[in-house]
């Protein structure tokens, strides 16, 4: 399972996604009210609110970081990767990591996207994780896909839960102030060494908690991740090896691959839409989000419309869909509804731009039914044919926040579940968070855990969705796949570039919130040729007037008083 792995909808075309699809492969994907969220040490616009904690202010509420040692991982984490477990797991030796019960009984209520049916609340999985954490968590959960609705009506309301999960990408409008006028200051019972009462969440790395500081207060719970780039270019190794087809090493080398490839008139095309591939091969400065998007360039604050780069990664998959060499289904924007992979499995489209965690989890589906099936990842290349220029994503995506008018007990009980549901691989708690109950929501196979219908339908995206242990890959049904996935992460970690604001939880003032709204359907219309390069560049002119360059100056000074939490 792959705990932390933040897995986009399968059709999407990357993480600007706003959208979390926890598959049965991954175990981990207007506001009213509040108040203007302001720094705690400055870089705010009067009246418009905004800002960031980092520094001696952030080093103030973070919580002491001290390592679990109750598990060693068979492979470490390396230039930000996942740590990796390729072992098996001998459920009759699993470690305990909490031996006592912290829970004190109450009840504690929980909304949180989820995508599928939710089970019933007294289906065996809650019924027994519940009774290992000492905690009754009654779930509310809600349709991932229109979450951010549910939760603006939610938080507008004078009715909210104990504890409300917040995707990062559904951090937009007033969200962020929403966040600190509706929920609690953790750090007085979690920062400096107050944490060391949920040995769990005091192993969990001091990056994601950095990104739970919001207006200077530690309000998040974190599901730690890894900070490398997660959109593989994932290919049919299967078929490249029986065509004798190479793994491309330049943009060029690309698009002459995917010329070879297509054959409309067999049904078969190149790939998906590559786009976000793209930017990665071309060097894009992140857009994962608002603020990682932009960074200094040659002691000016740039944002990544602005570079050559993103507009030459915008030209080449263009060239791509005006060769005919992406599926269909992706050129007519169908992926955005409907499920691409039963036309990657049936060999409609060799190349696909996913998240990582679907590196494992298309295999693992694909294992039974189709044997000779076989998913690998590509390397990112430069597009040169050098090495590439990646730049890093935010340790830490998706919240859990306590609500404000929560009584101590109640937010006793919300770090007790947390701290069950952080507890590394390999031990009783994390099995029963990721696994849930033996014979019912999993069988054992020569030793190893096989999820039944049952389990795939029902322990999905819950209790990791409150916390979770530092970013983990461990499939002891596919070692191999485990072995390869960290080490992808691994050799592209060490060409990985943190920018300015990474692993900071910023918040731009509520003047700029729509500015860029419509960028990404701009660049959709140019990859599948509606639209011109010289469009972006108006629009990219017209952003600029219109607010662009002031948020320039409000980010270099953001910079200027705050610093960079980088390292």
């Amino acid at each position: 399972m792959t705990p932390n792995a933040a897995s986009p909808a399968s059709g999407s075309s990357g993480p600007s996604r706003r959208r979390f699809l926890a598959s049965t492969a991954v175990a981990t994907a207007a506001v009213a009210g509040g108040m203007p969220l302001l720094a705690a040490c400055g870089g705010s616009e009067s009246g418009s609110g905004g800002g960031t904690t980092s520094g001696r202010n952030a080093r103030k509420v973070l919580p002491a970081h001290v390592a679990s040692d109750v598990v060693t991982p068979d492979i470490p984490s390396k230039n930000g990767s996942s740590m990796g477990f390729t072992g098996k797991l001998d459920v009759d030796t699993l470690k305990t990591s909490v031996p006592t019960k912290l829970g004190k009984g109450g009840k504690v209520t929980v909304m949180s996207p989820f995508w599928g049916s939710p089970p019933k609340q007294n289906c065996a999985y809650y019924t027994a994780a519940n009774a290992m954490i000492g905690v009754d968590v009654q779930w509310q959960n809600q349709d991932g896909n229109t979450y951010d609705q549910k939760l603006g009506a939610v938080l507008a309301s004078s009715d909210i839960p104990d504890v409300v999960v917040i995707p990062s990408w559904n951090m937009t409008a007033k969200i962020p102030s929403a966040i600190i006028g509706k929920f609690a200051d953790l750090g007085p019972y979690l920062s400096g060494d107050k944490v060391k009462d949920y040995p769990n969440l005091a192993a969990i790395p001091t990056d994601a908690w950095q990104r739970s500081i919001f207006g200077g207060k530690l309000m998040g719970l974190p599901m730690p991740a890894s900070y490398v780039q997660n959109i593989v270019p994932l290919y049919r190794q299967d078929i490249f090896d029986k065509q004798g087809y190479q793994v491309p090493e330049s943009a060029d080398e690309f698009l002459s691959l995917a010329k070879e490839i297509t054959n409309a008139r067999a049904k078969r095309w190149a790939c998906g839409d590559m786009k976000w591939t793209a930017f990665n091969t071309f060097g894009v400065i992140s857009g994962g989000e608002k603020s990682l998007g932009w960074t200094m360039v040659d002691g000016r604050m740039t944002h990544r419309m602005e570079t050559p780069e993103y507009l030459e990664a915008l030209e080449w998959t263009r060239k791509l869909f005006a060769a005919g060499c992406v599926h269909p289904d992706f050129e007519l924007g169908k992926s955005q509804a409907t499920d691409p992979s039963p036309k990657f499995a049936a060999g409609e489209f060799l190349i696909w731009n996913n998240d990582i965690s679907n590196w494992y989890g298309q295999q693992a589906i694909q294992a039974t039914q189709n044997p000779g099936f076989k998913i690998w990842g590509m390397d990112i290349w430069g597009h040169d044919g050098g090495n590439p220029v990646l730049w890093a994503a935010n340790p830490a995506g998706i919240f859990a926040f306590i609500n404000k008018k929560a009584s101590a007990s109640v937010i006793h009980d919300v770090l007790s579940v947390a701290n069950v549901t952080a507890a590394p691989y390999g031990t009783k708690e994390w099995m029963m968070t990721n696994y849930g109950v033996e014979g019912t929501d999993y069988t054992l196979k020569n030793g190893v855990p096989v999820k039944t219908d049952k389990g795939n339908n029902e322990v999905a995206n819950a209790y990791v969705m409150i916390a979770s242990p530092a970013a983990t890959i461990a499939h002891p049904d596919f070692p191999d796949y485990t072995k390869a996935m960290v080490e992808w992460q691994q050799r592209m970690g060490a060409f990985t570039r943190k920018s300015s604001f990474w692993g900071l939880q910023v918040v731009e003032p509520s003047r700029y919130t729509n500015l860029t709204n419509d960028m990404e359907q701009l660049e959709d219309d140019i990859v599948r040729g509606h639209k011109k390069i010289s469009d972006m560049q108006q629009y990219i002119s017209d952003w600029k007037r219109k607010g662009g360059d002031r948020l320039r100056d409000w980010y270099k000074k953001l910079l200027d008083d705050n610093g960079s939490a980088a390292s």
